[in-house]
């Protein structure tokens, strides 16, 4: 299994624009490796875990409609994902104990890494949809990722840059508008 590989866009063919690109050729055996042992149907990963032992699905805690599990492939150590066990892709289709429990296990999630592994502060996210990055597009599921002074995320260790596509005073107005 290799790690991940930097490659310049002046080595390819073609116009090179100004990005280098972060391949993480590993995360295909996770991506790829969920499928019916019998069947050869894609499996989700998120339903089959419950079904396993903790060790062995590495689910950290399970509530009562939502768990606790680590990423496989962890942006840092301890990185955590919360899921519902029901299979449900869009945060909009929680159902209001799903949403309350994805935020008690959050908050928790929290009080534990704190008490393990004294992180400096976290990122919380959530990937709606395969655009926005989500790598199991079809099962909703919440990232919690200890953050210590001196990580990095790659994005601004490589491109040294931060994109922001609006300005700050377009995105407060439109958000301000569509809430009233």
């Amino acid at each position: 299994m290799t790690g991940p590989t930097v490659e310049a866009t002046g080595e390819l063919a073609g116009v090179p624009d100004c990005l280098q690109r972060l391949w993480t050729p590993h995360r295909m055996v996770y991506i790829d490796s969920h499928h019916d042992d019998q069947t050869g149907e894609p499996v989700c990963p998120f339903c089959a875990g419950p079904a396993k032992s903790d060790a062995e699905a590495l689910i950290a805690h399970r509530g009562v409609v939502a768990y606790c599990v680590l990423n496989l492939f962890p942006y840092n150590p301890g990185h955590l994902l919360i899921c519902p066990y029901r299979h449900v892709a869009d945060y909009t289709d929680l159902t209001p104990a799903e949403v309350g429990e994805v935020a008690e296990l959050t908050r928790q999630a929290m009080t534990v890494l704190r008490r393990v592994s004294r992180p400096d502060g976290f990122n919380l996210g959530i990937n709606q949809g395969a655009v926005a990055g989500a790598g199991v597009a079809a099962h909703f599921h919440q990232h919690i990722v200890p953050r210590w002074s001196g990580d990095a995320n790659f994005f601004p260790v490589i491109a040294q840059t931060k994109a922001l596509p609006q300005i700050l005073g377009d995105t407060r107005r439109l958000l301000a508008e569509a809430w009233a």
